[in-house]
């Protein structure tokens, strides 16, 4: 079973992302066109503006088949990146494909001169959450939200680069 992490770039990436984010997460925590729309959101901004010196995106395949994803964008100052669309599919789950799509991300962002990188979750997503704590994010802030229709917490973190 041959895993390969890849530059975003071949046709229907970008549609994949989209689509995989808002099945998965629809089936898995319920949440419906508003999380599917953020989404929408993010890959269209990334496809039409984003900065190849400074922000870069991968696929994980297993077998030829995508099976993962993981955006680095400029976040809100020159010096922070911020972490995007982490995705591994239920069905290559445990291949730690999520820490090397992580581990991908910020060795990118080391290598463009960011000096921190910050991401935005939700509490559900705890396979992720233990990723980006044993690789040194740390949680920042926290609130309640109900944008997709389920009650959620979001969750700030963030790491020195």
């Amino acid at each position: 079973m041959p895993k390969l992490i890849r530059k975003l770039g071949e046709p229907g990436d970008l549609g994949w992302v989209v689509q995989s984010h808002a099945e998965i997460y629809a089936a898995e925590y319920g949440w419906g066109f508003a999380y599917e729309a953020l989404i929408t959101q993010i890959v269209s901004a990334y496809a039409t503006e984003h900065d190849d010196s400074r922000e870069s995106a991968w696929i994980a395949e297993v077998d030829g088949k995508r099976v993962g994803s993981i955006f680095c964008v400029r976040g809100p100052d020159e010096a922070t990146a911020q972490l995007r669309l982490l995705l591994v599919t239920p069905d290559a789950r445990g291949l730690r494909l999520g820490v090397e799509l992580v581990d991908t991300c910020l060795a990118f962002a080391r290598e463009a001169g960011y000096k921190r990188m910050v991401l935005w979750t939700n509490d559900p997503l705890v396979a992720a959450r233990h990723i980006y704590l044993s690789r040194g994010f740390r949680l920042t802030g926290s609130e309640a939200h109900n944008m997709w229709g389920t009650e959620l917490t979001a969750q700030t973190y963030e790491i020195d680069l």
